[in-house]
């Protein structure tokens, strides 16, 4: 590990943050998903999706955003948060801040989601749109720290925002203490080296998969590596899976990926389409595609994946737009 790199978040910090976030993040449900030839009769295994579409914004980002700006001072919150985002964190962090009644500004991309930004600009954050590489994202929102004094609320590559994440994994275990293959999505870094680090310190003999789009595969090539590649946005952009288009893993939260995860599997645009025609068809949980991409490698990536009899996947976030999901619905797999 890098002398640049923090250290790893550890169990007590992790429980310290789901003690602080209780009053504004939700504790999921795993809700029990019988996919046929994976978890049915006979097979010996059962397979739960961690229903993080359940929380107040509809994703996970809610917990690492909260645990961070619930920790700043009277001055910070005086100050205003900013932070760089296509739409999950920015509703994050947009929540998060009007419960310490600070003023949120979010940098994000031209093409994020029509719903997301709507949501976040219900949420009372002011939006900055730019370019869609998550590289000019964060040089606009340095540009605005710089002027205005703003608090930067990182999206992943940071302490705090991966302690709040690893509640998530917390859960997990206390839910399924015997739980041995847990699934999470992975792009900048942040829920998979939460959960990771959560899941590996409390339950050492399960094992972390990472998921993510094969168009956006830049962590799994990073891991074969053992060092951080950067993707273009003009490839990572590709992805129907909008939350998964960050162009490269943070340093920090590469470290709790080397050090806690497994293995890293990407699943194809079709693959990620049909995984959530499963989830509502089988769970009535309503994905959006980043959050599908872990049932994807369960239901197509099986000889990738280790042995297991009980599965967590967890279902990043379900802020998906109507018309894109009436339209795969209907699609025949």
């Amino acid at each position: 590990m890098s002398d640049a790199t923090e250290t790893l978040v550890g169990v007590e910090m992790i429980r310290a943050a789901a003690a602080r976030i209780a009053g504004v993040a939700v504790r999921t449900p795993l809700v029990r998903a019988p996919y046929p030839g994976l978890a049915g009769r006979g097979t010996g295994k059962e397979i739960w999706l961690k229903a993080e579409s359940l929380q107040p914004i509809g994703s996970f980002k809610l917990r690492g955003a909260a645990n961070r700006i619930l920790q700043l001072t009277a001055e910070e919150i005086a100050r205003g948060v900013i932070t760089y985002s296509s739409g999950n964190h920015a509703q994050g962090v947009a929540y998060a801040a009007r419960e310490v009644g600070a003023k949120a500004v979010i940098v994000m991309p031209a093409n994020a989601p029509a719903i997301k930004r709507a949501a976040t600009l219900a949420l009372g954050a002011e939006v900055v749109d730019v370019g869609n590489a998550s590289s000019e994202r964060l040089a606009v929102s340095d540009a605005l720290v710089r002027r205005f004094g703003y608090v930067t609320i990182p999206p992943y590559d940071d302490e705090a925002v991966i302690a709040g994440q690893a509640t998530c994994g917390l859960e997990i275990v206390e839910d399924v203490p015997d739980v041995d293959l847990v699934l999470a999505p992975v792009s900048g870094g942040g829920l998979l080296s939460g959960v990771a680090a959560a899941v590996r310190q409390l339950a050492p003999n399960a094992l972390v998969v990472g998921v993510e789009p094969e168009l956006a595969g830049d962590v799994a090539e990073s891991f074969r590596a053992g060092q951080i590649v950067t993707w273009p946005a003009e490839l990572t952009t590709r992805t129907i899976a909008d939350g998964l288009r960050t162009q490269s893993v943070g340093v920090r939260n590469f470290a709790h990926i080397q050090a806690f995860v497994d293995r890293i599997i990407t699943v194809t645009e079709s693959e990620i389409r049909a995984a959530m025609r499963a989830i509502v068809a089988t769970t009535r949980l309503v994905p959006e595609p980043s959050g599908a991409v872990t049932t994807a490698a369960l239901l197509f990536h099986g000889a990738e994946l280790p042995p297991y009899r009980k599965a967590v996947a967890v279902v990043s976030g379900g802020n998906v737009a109507p018309e894109m999901l009436a339209e795969i619905l209907i699609e025949r797999g």
